[in-house]
Formats: structure tokens, sequence, C-alpha cells
């Protein structure tokens, strides 16, 4: 077609761009708008997933809170059993002192019942130990003899 009109060809050139333009654009049309429909879908899903996504931060951090109130109050339970434990040990050994002050009570009161006793005797025992004393002493038995004729005759002659 040239080669009778430029003017036509170039027509004849636009008429069949335009139809295949068209066939073009009856095929590429339903598929664009179904992609623009899925990305309008997507975009609003994405939307949704960062609600989900924010929800779920919130939950884990409030799981996050959880657990570490529950490691608290686990230190803490274990700090009142350590203590408890501690306490029930102090509680044996005094258990264990005053069991061994009531036995030590008993003694002494048995001892102060044996004092009283020795206590009337005790000017004899000490007269004893003396005599004792003197007897075992650096004197010989004739020095002691002698002294102790002395002495008594002596008081006897007084009376």
């Amino acid at each position: 077609m040239k080669g009778k009109s430029v003017a036509a060809a170039y027509l004849c050139a636009y008429v069949v761009n335009i139809v295949r333009y068209n066939t073009i654009y009856k095929k590429v049309k339903p598929l664009k708008d179904s992609a623009d429909e899925a990305e309008a879908f997507a975009h609003q899903k994405l939307g949704e997933l960062q609600v989900v996504k924010d929800r779920v931060a919130a939950i884990n951090a409030e799981v996050q809170k959880l657990k570490d109130q529950l490691f608290e109050a686990q230190a803490k339970k274990q700090a009142v059993e350590d203590e408890a434990q501690e306490l029930m040990a102090q509680l044996d050994l005094a258990n264990r002192l005053v069991n061994g002050l009531a036995d030590e009570n008993v003694r002494w009161g048995n001892n102060v019942v044996s004092f009283k006793e020795e206590r009337i005797t005790m000017i004899g025992d000490a007269l004893l130990a003396s005599a004792f004393v003197s007897y075992i002493g650096p004197f010989s038995y004739r020095f002691r003899r002698a002294l102790w004729s002395e002495t008594w005759m002596d008081d006897i002659a007084a009376k």
C-alpha cells in the first residue's frame, strides 16, 4: 500500500495496530483488573496481618510479663522455703539446748538438795580434813605426840 498512498498505508497500519491493541487489551484488561483486585486484597490482608502481629506482640509482651512475675514468685517462694528451713534448723537447735538445760536443771536441783545435806556435816568434814593434813604433814610422830600432849595438858591444867 505504500506504493499507492503513503497516508493510506499509515492509516491501514494504524487500524491494524488498533485491532491488535483491542485484542490484547481484551485479554490483558481482565488480568490487570484481577491483579489490581489481588493487590488490593493483599494490601487489605497485610493490614489485617499487621493488626494480628500487633496483637501477637502484645500477647507475647503479656506472656513475658507473666513469666517475669512467675520467676519473681518462684524466687520469693524459694527464699521463703530457705528461710523456713533455716528457722526449722534453729528451732531444732533451740529444742536440743532447752532439753539439755532441762537435764541440767534436774542435776542442779539434786545438787542443791545434796549441798543442803552436806552443809550439816561441813564443819566436821573440815575438822577431819585438817586433822588428816596435820597428821600427814612434815612433822614426825614423836613431835606431833609431844606437841599434842603439851597443848592438851596445858588446856586441862588451866581449867
